[in-house]
């Protein structure tokens, strides 16, 4: 593999044509009239009139592109307004493009409007505040965007945030998710066993329990036989996927409990799972991603329960992956100490190496580097290590990168066993911002006169971001589950509270639940805050954060944690907006 930021690579292997994959590359012609048709029904083009060639000219200024926020290509309708009120009297046969766009934005803008005002009417929708208006287009158009459009970090109250554990479990608990509804939550664990909670009563409803391996019907099993490591829960909540040491990627129907389909297509453990995320006025997705240890991502396709492909490019096995709502996925490699950004329709992959060089080399390159390698902007600035003197100065080469979460379509953070936790974007080789030691150190005492004390800093074994905002958290092993903030300009980020959990923590998950959970679950309070149009204009809301917890590490028994309140199980915590 070149040392190269961009590499591209015929990295898949198809089992059916490209034209049955989910989406596809080529857009169909459009008409004069701004709707789409076939291409065999176009007729032969004609010289515009005057009148239309300037609409074109103003439609080529806009733009089609949905990336850019087209304002033919978007949803424009306010979440209250009826769908047939765009259905407008005005449009006849001949309305160009460009007037088309007009009428729906202006129809747009009303919807808005409606949407901002009080429902008791106390006052008219042209009196609202028209910076609040356009805080309210420009949200709209980073959400279709794929960009950060929530600055909600420092919205959330962190000191005793209410919060739930379950147990249930007899070894380490090596995953834990929730619903897109918060409604039901999922623990799996190293015992091969699988449960189904109810957050609302906190209660039991099932267990699937680990199978008996046939060795005569080994394609009949219906579940797991070995360790469950890894599981997502699809983005309607219909569908549960689960993989680990059997090699089996597992679906399960959630509303009634039983086993759909168990894909076998690779060759070793399964260790990441994740599931492409809902569109913006989408209702579901059925893209499936999985990655093994036996260095190879898989996709997908429970609408038809299908393989599509295999995307290959990876050194080592794959320890963790992420995916949003484009048609793209990050996974990281562990041991060959990189991130990869697959894109799928284009068949590349952008290659970022983590880890760090050796002291001749930076020597040589003239480079000062901190404690793990990175730039002197990364994390532990200067002031600091000319405190701790040359003695201090230890470098931890990173080994592997054990964790990756994507915080926007182009932005995503990875840590490893470096403790040190990256930020990086898709247009940078290197990453924009290292925070060394994110969990600090542990230390062990040896019975030797040169080295009475070994520092090494606690790995970075889970992290998981709040899609779409400034918010992501981190776990180790040393009794606390950080929080996070990113910067405006996304550069960099800060420690902003912590989270009291006990043990190994192997994953971390966000869910915002739906009103009905808040107002059925009662450990999740209701927020108290102001007055009705704060509670409308705020972007914060009630957030959950699951986290699995256990005693070893998910993938081994490099570490263990045992002792009173540690236990193998979930732990829930609802962040709520302060008032």
């Amino acid at each position: 593999m070149p040392d190269s930021f961009f590499t591209t690579t015929n990295a898949r292997k198809r089992k059916r044509p490209i034209g049955t994959t989910a989406s596809a590359s080529r857009k169909p012609a459009r008409s004069v009239n701004g709707q789409r048709t076939p291409r065999s029904q176009q007729k032969p083009s004609t010289a515009p009139t005057p009148k239309k060639r300037r609409d074109e000219e103003l439609s080529d200024e806009t733009g089609d592109d949905v990336d850019a926020g087209g304002i033919d290509e978007m949803d424009l309708r306010a979440p209250n307004v009826d769908p047939d009120a765009y259905e407008s009297g005005e449009e006849d046969e001949d309305e160009t493009p460009a007037e088309k766009r007009l009428r729906l934005a202006k129809l747009y803008l009303d919807g808005v409007k409606q949407g901002l005002a009080l429902a008791d009417g106390e006052f008219d929708a042209a009196e609202i505040d028209r910076e609040l208006i356009s805080a309210r287009l420009k949200q709209d158009v980073l959400e279709h965007s794929g960009k950060v459009h929530l600055f909600v970090a420092d919205s959330y109250q962190t000191e005793d945030a209410p919060s739930i554990r379950t147990r249930g479990h007899r070894f380490s608990v090596t995953g834990a998710v929730a619903s897109p509804s918060a409604r039901w939550l999922f623990t799996a664990g190293k015992d091969g066993v699988i449960i189904k909670w109810d957050l609302h009563t906190r209660r039991k409803v099932h267990t699937f329990h680990k199978c008996r391996p046939d060795k005569g019907k080994g394609k009949d099993v219906q579940g797991h036989t070995d360790e469950v490591w890894a599981l997502a829960v699809s983005p309607d909540g219909r569908y549960l996927a689960s993989g680990g040491k059997d090699r089996l990627v597992g679906v399960w129907d959630v509303e009634k409990q039983e086993w759909v389909k168990g894909f076998a297509g690779h060759r070793d453990h399964i260790s990441a799972l994740a599931f492409r995320k809902v569109q913006p006025n989408a209702t579901t997705s059925t893209q499936l991603y999985s990655g093994s240890f036996d260095r190879t991502l898989k996709l997908f396709d429970l609408g038809s329960m299908g393989y599509v492909e295999t995307l290959f490019g990876h050194q080592a096995p794959v320890l963790a992956l992420d995916a949003l709502r484009g048609e793209t996925a990050v996974s990281a490699g562990g041991r060959d100490k990189t991130v990869r950004f697959w894109k799928i329709p284009e068949e590349t992959q952008l290659v970022f190496r983590g880890g760090g060089g050796s002291k001749w080399m930076d020597d040589l390159d003239g480079m000062d580097v901190d404690h793990e390698g990175s730039d002197v902007d990364g994390g532990v600035g200067a002031q600091r290590r000319k405190k701790e003197g040359l003695k201090q100065q230890m470098k931890f080469i990173e080994g592997g990168i054990e964790c990756v979460a994507m915080i926007d379509e182009n932005t995503f953070v990875s840590g490893g066993d470096s403790g040190s936790i990256a930020l990086w974007t898709t247009q940078k080789k290197k990453p924009v911002f290292t925070q060394g030691f994110a969990h600090g150190w542990d230390e062990s005492h040896v019975d030797t006169e040169d080295m009475p004390t070994v520092r090494k800093p606690r790995w970075v074994t889970a992290i998981g971001a709040l899609r779409y905002s400034d918010l992501f958290a981190s776990g180790s092993w040393d009794g606390s589950i950080r929080l996070w903030k990113l910067d405006a300009k996304l550069r960099s980020f800060s420690f902003i509270g912590a989270i009291a959990a006990a043990g190994v923590i192997n994953s971390i998950h966000f869910c915002i639940p739906s009103q009905d959970f808040l107002d059925g679950a009662a450990w999740a309070r209701p927020v108290d805050g102001g007055s009705e149009n704060q509670a409308r204009a705020s972007q914060a809301k009630t957030v959950l954060l699951v986290a699995g917890v256990g005693q070893e590490m998910r993938f081994g028994r490099w570490v263990q944690r045992k002792g009173e309140g540690v236990l193998n199980g979930a732990l829930v915590v609802a962040l709520h907006p302060r008032t």
